[in-house]
């Protein structure tokens, strides 16, 4: 399947692993490429430069595929090293960077300089021209239903991204409900150019987590998700659990007066615990809407060959044979 994302990125299939905390490693990243999708590495989860230099040299020993970084721009106290980050991808001759969390300009010079495509994260037409106007080549457009952050405007998907193809004249993929054949044909129906996967990609045999994380997403229905810090205006979709019920509870007591420390034990460095060691109740991990439409655990290429083959039967089968002759 060819589209201007294919091209754009040098990757046989529209998908994209999209990247998250602990768990988009070199093992995942390389996993995907290899199954001819782009993959991503988590930047921010490498701790130092350093860190993210050795990653990427470990997924590059793996496949010979394009791989991307994920870099996320985030507002706070203890700045991370981007220029150092930025050196490391470039240094790697990493081509595909994935943007997210405040506007990434003052950042984009020198990776375009590099020649590195860069797409990024909205949750909002607006935010989409935004990135289209200071240069990004792509968008991912998240709807209401993914896993993580998906804004304050509560745009499904259905409605997002007709609305985006409405407006933008750069590409963008689906991102947030996205998990079989039917998310891929639906999302090309309505004006993407492929699509971003991260919920599903945890629940694969290649993701470094603890089996207890992807078995909880295949347990979980469309009903097990709930919104946190909505109080905050910096509303997360995460899988319920204990400490989930807990936090809001708080933010229920705490009305107009909630502030981030009150609820900090749930939410704040809890993915090392939840992902590397599997105690579930450690805290709130983002997960999306899409858990319902995931069953089983299967390799990257079995998802992604399974995807794209039974695309091809939705498109040549289904969708033409409502046509009349």
């Amino acid at each position: 399947m060819k589209t201007r994302i294919t091209e754009l990125f040098g990757i046989e299939h529209p998908i994209i692993q999209g990247g998250m905390h602990y768990v988009g490693f070199a093992e995942l990243a390389a996993a995907v490429s290899e199954a001819g999708g782009l993959g991503i590495i988590t930047g921010l989860t490498q701790k130092t430069p350093e860190d993210l230099d050795k990653e990427i040299k470990k997924a590059k020993a793996l496949t010979d595929k394009p791989i991307g970084v994920n870099l996320t721009f985030l507002p706070i106290v203890n700045t991370p090293d981007y220029p150092g980050y930025i050196k490391a991808i470039i240094d790697n001759d990493i081509k595909a960077v994935e943007t997210a969390g405040n506007n990434p300009v003052q950042y984009l010079p020198a990776l375009k300089e590099a020649g590195v495509k860069i797409i990024h994260k909205c949750t909002a037409v607006r935010h989409a021209l935004k990135a289209q106007s200071i240069g990004c080549d792509a968008v991912s457009v998240d709807g209401f239903e993914c896993g993580g952050h998906p804004g304050e405007d509560d745009i499904p998907n259905m409605i997002l991204l007709p609305r985006a193809a409405d407006e933008l004249d750069i590409p963008f993929v689906s991102s947030g409900g996205q998990a079989d054949a039917r998310s891929l044909v639906a999302s090309l129906a309505m004006g993407a150019e492929g699509m971003n996967m991260g919920t599903r990609f945890i629940a694969t045999k290649e993701a470094p987590v603890h089996q207890n994380v992807k078995d909880a997403i295949v347990a979980a229905s469309e009903l097990d998700t709930r919104l946190v810090m909505r109080p905050l205006r910096n509303t997360e979709r995460v899988l319920n659990n204990a400490a989930v019920e807990r936090l809001l509870e708080i933010e229920k007591e705490k009305g107009g007066d909630l502030q981030f420390t009150d609820i900090i034990e749930q939410v704040a460095g809890v993915y090392p615990q939840i992902m590397m060691e599997g105690t579930m109740d450690a805290g709130a991990w983002s997960c999306g809407m899409v858990a319902g439409l995931i069953n089983d655990i299967p390799t990257c290429k079995e998802l992604i060959d399974g995807i794209m083959s039974e695309a091809d039967e939705i498109i040549r089968g289904r969708l033409e044979g409502f046509l009349a002759a």
